[in-house]
């Protein structure tokens, strides 16, 4: 802490200034015209009395905005007191009052200050005041040093146990504060994942959409412009796949972006489309291409619909690998195994491999891992050994049998 801080310690509001000051001017006013009713008007003021008591009082004003200023103002206004006045007068109310302010709003042991000052006061207060009054009793004397010192450290306790109660309940309020500042920090940074995660999430849709349905649209308008001078029903064919392919594609993406789009400002409800299931991936492969096959082991039985769009996926992106990178004389086998352990993606290809110039930077392989690891399954893909031939192997934890309903007899 500043010195400045020390004399002037901060927090003193005009509302303060101003109570403080009513305080000094009617303990004032109090002090000079008590004694001078309660004579009933016969006795002027003491003059000596009326200076040393404002000396005293007024410094009161500045008890929460200067409490040192106020300690050493009031500390000359006593020296006088005891100077020019051999009977205490009222204006010794100042003292409890400065002792409690130093000990409320002066820190540390600056505030140990008013102590010192307060021991000696006590002493020499009763020494000058009841010399002539006592007649050298020890026990008077003791007294009445007691009863000035007690003025003076009674009050200091209250301050300094007001001062420990205020700085704990100041604590408290910052940790509070601290508290709701890392609540709403963590809440923010939870916004944020969950929206990574959200565009992580539709880029995966969106690549296995788009990557998927242009390397179909590609395969077969390359294969209809060979086959178009000689078997234009083939071109025809292929150009009906290329136009389904994108109409799908097209639609896929409306669902995507109408989601995305829809929300509370919105106003509107968004269609959700249904997503693809086992059921699909049939037509995939046989949309695909005709150099791909599809080989099913087992029955899928009740397979939830997260899982299902997860062998979905899978299974299209490696086909659109198949169709970027295989080439054009390559056959691709896609077999699905459903067993009680677990379902088993394997899709295989004996191409040799070509360079794809629209190829994604592995962002496809990249989402597989995403959506496998998501469902508590592996993946392994790459050539096989000794071979350029490729293949895509995911074993998925199959979810556990439904089990028989049961009847009760009535």
């Amino acid at each position: 802490m500043s010195a400045s801080e020390l004399v002037f310690p901060p927090g003193a509001t005009r509302r303060d200034w101003m109570a403080d000051g009513i305080l000094a001017v009617s303990l004032s006013l109090v002090v000079i015209a008590v004694p001078f009713v309660w004579l009933g008007g016969t006795q002027e003021p003491d003059p000596r009395v009326v200076g040393v008591s404002l000396a005293m009082l007024l410094p009161l004003t500045l008890r929460r905005h200067a409490p040192l200023l106020m300690l050493a103002l009031v500390s000359v206004a006593g020296a006088l007191h005891l100077v020019l006045l051999d009977v205490p007068s009222p204006s010794l109310i100042a003292v409890p009052i400065v002792a409690y302010s130093v000990a409320r709003w002066v820190p540390g042991h600056a505030s140990r200050s008013v102590l010192v000052i307060g021991t000696f006061a006590s002493l020499l207060g009763p020494m000058r005041w009841f010399e002539n009054t006592t007649s050298g009793n020890p026990s008077v004397d003791v007294l009445s040093w007691g009863a000035c010192l007690g003025a003076v450290l009674t009050p200091y306790a209250i301050g300094r146990r007001a001062r420990e109660v205020a700085e704990s309940r100041g604590a408290e309020v910052r940790i509070a504060e601290e508290r709701y500042r890392l609540l709403l920090a963590e809440r923010e940074q939870q916004g944020r994942l969950a929206e990574a995660s959200a565009r992580a999430v539709i880029a995966r849709e969106l690549h296995d959409i788009v990557a998927h349905s242009l390397s179909v649209m590609i395969v077969q308008a390359e294969g209809g412009r060979a086959a178009a001078a000689r078997n234009p029903d083939v071109a025809a064919e292929a150009l009906d796949t290329i136009a389904e392919t994108g109409r799908e594609a097209l639609h896929e993406m409306r669902r995507i972006v109408g989601v995305l789009r829809a929300g509370p400002e919105a106003g509107e409800r968004p269609t959700y489309a249904p997503t693809p299931t086992l059921e699909d991936i049939p037509e995939l492969v046989a949309r695909t291409s005709d150099r791909a096959r599809l080989v099913v082991h087992g029955e899928p039985g009740n397979v939830p619909p997260a899982l299902a769009l997860t062998i979905y996926r899978v299974v299209q992106e490696a086909l659109t690998n198949f169709l970027k990178h295989a080439g054009a004389s390559a056959h691709a086998t896609v077999s699905l195994s459903y067993g009680p352990q677990h379902i088993t993606i394997d899709v295989q290809d004996d191409g040799e491999g070509v360079e794809d110039p629209t190829d994604g930077g592995g962002n496809g392989l990249r989402g597989m891992y995403e959506r496998v690891a998501s469902m508590g399954g592996s993946l392994r893909a790459g050539p096989r050994t000794s071979s350029p031939r490729f293949r895509v192997l995911a074993p998925l934890p199959a979810p556990p049998p439904s089990p028989p309903p049961t009847h009760r007899r009535s």
